[in-house]
C-alpha cells in the first residue's frame, strides 16, 4: 500500500491504495505514516477528483477497496447509487439496504466512510433536509452538494 498527500482546490487530500484499488481518501495530511509514493490507480483517482471538483466528472470509475464490516459495506455500496446532484435521508438510505430501522447505524458507517467523496457520503442529509455531520466538516459538504446542484 502506497500513500500520497495532492493539493486541490479543496486543500490537501491524501489518497492511499494499493496497485489494484484506492482504500483510503481524505482531506488532510496523512493520519498515519505509511510507505509513500504513487501507483496508476492513485494518479487515476487524483485526475477523476480534479475533475470532479472542477465541475467536469460525474461518476467515478477508480476502483475502491474500502475496509470495514459487512454492514458498513452495503452502506457504502448503497452510497454509490445515490445520482450526482441528488441527496437521501439516512432512513432512506437505510431502505435501500433493506434495513429500514437502521437509520443510526447508517449515520455511523457515514460517519466511517473512508473514501470521501468517491464514495459520496456528503450526499446524505438529515430527514428535515439540513445539512448534517461531514468528517470533513459542513462547509465542504455544503460546497460539494453546491458543486453537484451547478450542473
Amino acid at each position: 500500500m502506497l500513500q500520497k498527500t495532492y493539493n486541490t482546490i479543496i486543500g490537501e487530500v491524501t489518497i492511499e491504495a494499493t496497485p489494484q484499488a484506492v482504500t483510503a481518501l481524505y482531506i488532510g495530511k496523512p493520519k498515519e505514516s505509511i510507505a509513500q509514493g504513487e501507483n496508476d490507480v492513485m494518479q487515476q483517482a487524483i485526475r477523476e477528483l480534479t475533475a470532479y471538483l472542477a465541475g467536469e466528472l460525474q461518476t467515478f470509475t477508480t476502483p475502491l477497496a474500502p475496509q470495514g464490516t459487512d454492514f458498513q459495506q452495503r452502506v457504502w455500496q448503497a452510497l454509490q447509487v445515490i445520482p450526482y446532484g441528488q441527496t437521501k435521508n439516512y432512513k432512506q438510505v437505510a431502505e435501500l439496504i433493506g434495513n429500514a430501522n437502521a437509520s443510526r447505524a447508517v449515520g455511523n458507517a457515514n460517519n466511517k466512510n473512508p473514501i470521501l467523496i468517491m464514495i459520496p457520503c456528503h450526499r446524505v442529509i438529515g430527514a428535515n433536509g439540513k445539512l448534517v455531520g461531514y468528517g470533513a466538516g459542513l462547509p465542504l459538504k455544503e460546497h460539494l452538494l453546491n458543486l453537484e446542484k451547478k450542473l
